[in-house]
Formats: C-alpha cells, sequence, structure tokens
C-alpha cells in the first residue's frame, strides 16, 4: 500500500429531520446566502425547512444553479455575495449546487480573474467563506469532499478543481429528501457513484486490502440497490443506504493509499460540455470501452473485480474479464442508462471532437500510469460506438 495522508473536517449530520439542527451550525450572527438549483426545493418543502430552521438569521438566495454548474452563473452569485456582505453559504441541492457553492466560496475571496481558480485546478486558492449543505440528491460525494468540477459555456470548457480549504463544514444528509427526486436522476446518481469507486478500484494492486474490500462492498451495494430504489421510491432504508454509499464513495477512504485512475470521468466531462449529456450517462459510455481497451493493464483489478464482485469464477481469465466487463455494462443498462454513442446519435465526428478538447485542456496523460494518451482516449472511444 501506498504512503498517504487522509484528512476529512467534514461533519455529517444523517437521518431524518435532520435539517431541523441547522440552527447548530451556521453562526448566529451569519449573513447566509442559501444556493439551489432549479424550482424542485422549493416545491418539495426543502427550502421552507432550511428558512423555518434558520429563522431569525440573516437570509439571502441565490437559485438556478446549473447541473454542470455553469461559471457564468457562479459569477453572479458572486457579485450578490460581495453586494449582500454574505459570510455564509448554505448549499441546497445535489453535486452540481455544491460545486457551485465551493467555487463562490473560492471565487468571492479571490483577488485576481476567478477563472485561475479553474485554470489551476484550484491551487490558486488561499481563502474561502465558510460553508455548509443540505444534500437532496445521492450521486456525486461532493457534500464530503474538497473537489467540484465547473463548466464554461463560452468555450464549451468542464474543468475539475480541489483544494484542501473547500470541505463543507457540515452536511446534512436526510434521506428523505431524496424520495422525490425524479426516476432519471436516482438512476443517474447511482452509476456516478459505481464509477467514482471504479476510478480507485480498476487500476493497479498495491496490497491496499482494507481499501479493496471496503470499495467492493460498496460497489455490491450498489448493484442490490440501485434497481430497488427505481421500484421503490419510498423506502427509507433502501435511499439511506445509497446516500451514504455514494458519499463513502468519493470522500477520500477508499481512495486512500492506492492508485487512481479517472480518464472515465476527463473523458467523460468533455462529452458533457460538447454534447449535454448529463454526467453520469457519459460515465456510463465510457467505462465498459475504457475497461476493454486498457484490459491488459489491468488484468489483476479485473480478474479480482470478476470474482468478488459478479461472482465470476470460472473459464479463461479473459472470458472472466469480458465477463465482468458485460455485467457492467448490463448493470447500467438495466438502471435505464444506454452505453454507447450511437444510443445518442454521435459517431466518428463526435469521438474527433472529444480528442481535439482533451489536447487543447492538456488531458494527455490521463490514467494511473499517465499512459492514457489522445490516441488511447480515440480507441477507447472507439470500443464506445
Amino acid at each position: 500500500m501506498l504512503d498517504f495522508t487522509y484528512y476529512n473536517p467534514t461533519r455529517i449530520v444523517f437521518g431524518r429531520n435532520t435539517i431541523a439542527h441547522l440552527s447548530q451550525y451556521v453562526p448566529a450572527d451569519a449573513r447566509v446566502l442559501v444556493l439551489y438549483g432549479g424550482a424542485s426545493a422549493e416545491r418539495n418543502g426543502t427550502l421552507a425547512e432550511v428558512r423555518a430552521a434558520l429563522t431569525g438569521r440573516s437570509l439571502f438566495e441565490f437559485g438556478g444553479i446549473e447541473p454542470n454548474p455553469h461559471f457564468e452563473t457562479l459569477l453572479r452569485a458572486v457579485e450578490r455575495v460581495r453586494a449582500e456582505r454574505i459570510d455564509f453559504l448554505l448549499a441546497v441541492g445535489g453535486g452540481s449546487v455544491i460545486d457551485g457553492t465551493k467555487f463562490i466560496a473560492a471565487a468571492a475571496r479571490f483577488d485576481g480573474d476567478p477563472w485561475q481558480i479553474m485554470q489551476t485546478r484550484g491551487a490558486a486558492v488561499q481563502d474561502v467563506l465558510p460553508f455548509g449543505t443540505v444534500l437532496t440528491l445521492a450521486a456525486t460525494g461532493s457534500e464530503m469532499n474538497s473537489g467540484g468540477v465547473i463548466t464554461r459555456e463560452a468555450d464549451q470548457t468542464k474543468v475539475p478543481f480541489r483544494n484542501p480549504k473547500l470541505f463543507p463544514q457540515f452536511s446534512i444528509l436526510d434521506p428523505e429528501k431524496t424520495f422525490s427526486v425524479p426516476e432519471r436522476q436516482v438512476a443517474n446518481g447511482v452509476v456516478d457513484a459505481f464509477v467514482h469507486i471504479s476510478e480507485q478500484y480498476l487500476t493497479t494492486p498495491v496490497s491496499g486490502l482494507a481499501q479493496d474490500r471496503f470499495a467492493e462492498g460498496l460497489l455490491q451495494t450498489l448493484i442490490e440497490l440501485g434497481p430497488q430504489a427505481l421500484l421503490a421510491p419510498h423506502d427509507y432504508d433502501v435511499r439511506a443506504n445509497l446516500m451514504w454509499v455514494a458519499t463513502l464513495a468519493l470522500n477520500g477512504l477508499i481512495g486512500a493509499g492506492v492508485p487512481q485512475d479517472w480518464s472515465t470521468h476527463m473523458i467523460g466531462h468533455e462529452l458533457t460540455a460538447l454534447f449535454g449529456l448529463d454526467h453520469a450517462r457519459t460515465l456510463a459510455i465510457v467505462l465498459p470501452g475504457n475497461l476493454e481497451v486498457r484490459r491488459e493493464g489491468k488484468r489483476a483489478k479485473l480478474l479480482q473485480y470478476a470474482e468478488r464482485v459478479w461472482h465470476l469464477t470460472s473459464g479463461s481469465e479473459d472470458a472472466r474479464i469480458f465477463g465482468a466487463i458485460s455485467c457492467t455494462r448490463e448493470f447500467f443498462e438495466r438502471m435505464g442508462l444506454k452505453t454507447h454513442l450511437s444510443d445518442y446519435d454521435l459517431g466518428d465526428e463526435a469521438i474527433e471532437r472529444v480528442v481535439q478538447q482533451l489536447q487543447a485542456h492538456g488531458m494527455v496523460m490521463l490514467g494511473e500510469g499517465r499512459d492514457v494518451t489522445p490516441e488511447i482516449a480515440r480507441r477507447i472511444l472507439l470500443a464506445c460506438r
């Protein structure tokens, strides 16, 4: 196992009716900007609960943060922060709202062009506004990590960023807030979490035994509960377990001391930026093709994955590897996510555009071995047709 340092200061407040506890975690004298996405937070009563919990504080609101939050929208929120002298941010929503809030927290105290935050992948961040989250969608794990992804519409650029100052101070996780989430978003969330785990697990072995078993258990939980969440949207235990798995998938624990890949995500980001596909749906397209093209470099972990996650123990090594990749693709399809570019009417021209964007954005040495070149990315995308 590789040497590592693990740090995570986010307080998790988990369970039914936990929004009522917000007043314990938001300073009494704070000027709070509540950030959210569309009308669902108002319609399902979550914003009303937040307002009630923070009665007596100076509250301001900013809505309209998009899925794949737009840099241009977030800059308007930064202007609002400065105009209203906001000193605490509260994200109410899923990963996109939380990612956007992280950027706002950094940009509000950044001296210079805020895009430099993205150009340095977050390294330029020196100071941030404090913030917390109320999670309404189990998917990205942003509620317990220090990273995010922002899209600049002007040039179709989707960029990740990370900084240890960008952990939420706290995150409220009430599984009942996911009951009203549309089926499409529930399915997306399950696949998003699945691929987060895969990017940290399906790499190369380094004797990270605890991380491997942890990752395998999380994957098996998603395989078991994902379809149940679609069939029984108001089953508290199912939604609670999915919410916690999605958080654990990207809070740093299973990736501590082991190699990490993330090439599926980087390729997927370009598909979203160029063609507007849901983030999780790009992952469902790219991961099976990625595993197929790079199966030799990932052979040991793919065999482990085949045996421990999908219980494939007979046949040749190659048959087990291809069986595991097929099972992965079938799981995504069972969750309602298509797994080929052709399902979205994207062909060879789209592949070339993605490869060009990867090169333009400096994504030319991806993967755990830094060996996913633009040519390998092209082969991966051709395998996704």
